[in-house]
């Protein structure tokens, strides 16, 4: 395996998500419901060392920038904790405390938290409906383990599904394939339960549309359409524990690397677990992490520390050619196939590689000219690297796909920070707004999948 120095983050810092570690025979207890508003501090933190400076400290810095402005979610304390680090906070708005509600509604497929968010189980669920509704059509993928699986502490498979008109080979774990691939993923960073929803409505799209509207069914006559619905279980389940109100966790379950309990009186904003999207090769260690294992950002005790990272990396080498040179500067080859989309929130942003500095990709122009297509599609989203827009950062998935494939990879920040169905948590009803712009995004993005650097 070829390792590159290069990598991205992005897609949110963490918050108030308190989780008890215990022993690997059971699985942690509920984390405890947040006592006390959480606010939204505005720190003056410019692109540069400045906002790198932030993030390595493990603040919870949120996916918004306004000018020199970064915004950083915390507790009473983070205040003088800023103060302490050499920033300057003043509170830009308050989150009351979540109100006490019942855990989750319904059973099976229907089962619902929060208004109308699917639980993991009925995602599996879902899966499992449509690969025996549409045979033809979709194919469901165990492609490993989440970390409480391993531990026998419950956890849960790691599942996506393949979705096409199957022919001979299709869907195959081979990159020596027919048809181009688009492959979705969701929920890599839990709390952003707006991604989850978006994966469910175009798995519903493609098999309920097949036959019946013409782009649907010619999409999936030429094209696979691979979707990871949840891509961090054990943090789902997490956040899924508080019903009504939702923990805001960040990270997988992984408490084996620090203190079990990391939340405290000084930062009780703080989380177990691993930042699963700072975890990748790819400049693992740069920017935008931190070594702290209670950190919003926390990057893990090596590159590929995580189980559920090595799952995705061992299915996407399955599903896509390696089309790079080993240099940083090498392009890929352009006709390099497929397209891969990870959704986070929440900002109204389409990013593109390089993530881990502002220096342009080998692939920029292309990169580039296919991100303002996207944001145009969404209603004039703002597009660019996230060095450009938010800050750099090392380790995650943007840059791991396009720097060790080659295949062209998009952030997409759903959602935005003002106005109603603001934030990580809004209110189901929002999902409507936010399947409008994400659903042409998508189909323009398995469109593009079969000649993405060609025009």
């Amino acid at each position: 395996m070829k390792q590159r120095r290069l990598s991205l983050a992005l897609a949110g810092a963490a918050s108030a998500a308190f989780l008890v570690g215990t022993s690997v025979a059971a699985p942690p207890p509920p984390a405890p419901v947040q006592d006390g508003p959480t606010y939204v501090y505005r720190v003056p933190a410019p692109l540069g060392q400045k906002s790198s400076d932030l993030l390595a400290r493990g603040f919870d810095v949120l996916e918004q920038r306004d000018g020199d402005d970064l915004f950083v979610l915390g507790s009473k304390q983070v205040h003088t904790q800023l103060a302490e680090a050499g920033f300057t906070g003043t509170v830009e708005s308050v989150m009351a405390p979540p109100a006490s509600g019942l855990k989750t509604q319904g059973s099976g497929i229907r089962e619902t938290y929060y208004g109308g968010y699917r639980t993991i189980k009925a995602h599996y669920a879902h899966l499992d409906q449509v690969a025996f509704r549409y045979p033809r059509l979709a194919t469901v993928v165990d492609y490993g383990d989440s970390w409480r699986k391993t531990q026998g502490a419950g956890g849960y498979d790691l599942k996506a599904v393949c979705i096409t008109r199957r022919t001979p080979g299709d869907c195959r774990q081979t990159p020596d394939v027919r048809k181009p691939r688009l492959f979705v993923s969701a929920q890599i960073h839990a709390r952003e339960i707006t991604t989850g929803d978006m994966a469910w409505r175009w798995i519903d799209h493609l098999t309920q549309g097949y036959g019946k509207d013409a782009e649907v069914t010619s999409l999936l006559d030429t094209t696979e359409v691979w979707v990871v619905p949840i891509a961090n279980p054990d943090g789902v389940q997490i956040v899924q524990s508080g019903g009504d109100s939702p923990k805001l966790q960040r990270k997988n379950a992984n408490y084996t690397n620090g203190p079990r309990e990391c939340p405290t009186t000084q930062d009780p904003n703080a989380q177990i677990g691993i930042d699963v999207n700072r975890n990748f090769t790819v400049e693992w260690g740069d920017n935008g992490t931190s070594s702290d294992p209670c950190s919003q950002v926390y990057r893990g005790p090596k590159a590929d520390s995580e189980i559920e990272t090595r799952a995705m990396e061992k299915l996407f080498r399955s599903l896509f050619r390696d089309t790079r040179g080993p240099g940083v500067n090498d392009p890929a080859d352009p006709k390099t196939r497929g397209m891969v989309i990870t959704m986070h929130s929440a900002l109204n942003v389409v990013l593109l590689p390089w993530g881990y500095t502002t220096t342009p990709s080998p692939n920029d122009g292309p990169l580039r000219a296919m991100a303002k297509d996207m944001a145009q599609l969404a209603g004039g989203w703002e597009y660019g690297q996230p060095g450009e827009l938010l800050y750099t950062a090392g380790g995650s998935i943007d840059d791991w796909i396009y720097g060790e494939l080659g295949v062209p990879h998009y952030t997409w920040e759903i959602g935005n920070w003002q106005g109603d169905c603001a934030g990580f948590l809004p209110a189901y009803s929002c999902q409507d707004g936010h399947w409008a712009k994400v659903k042409p995004m998508l189909t323009y993005s398995a469109r593009k999948a079969a000649n993405p650097y060609g025009g």
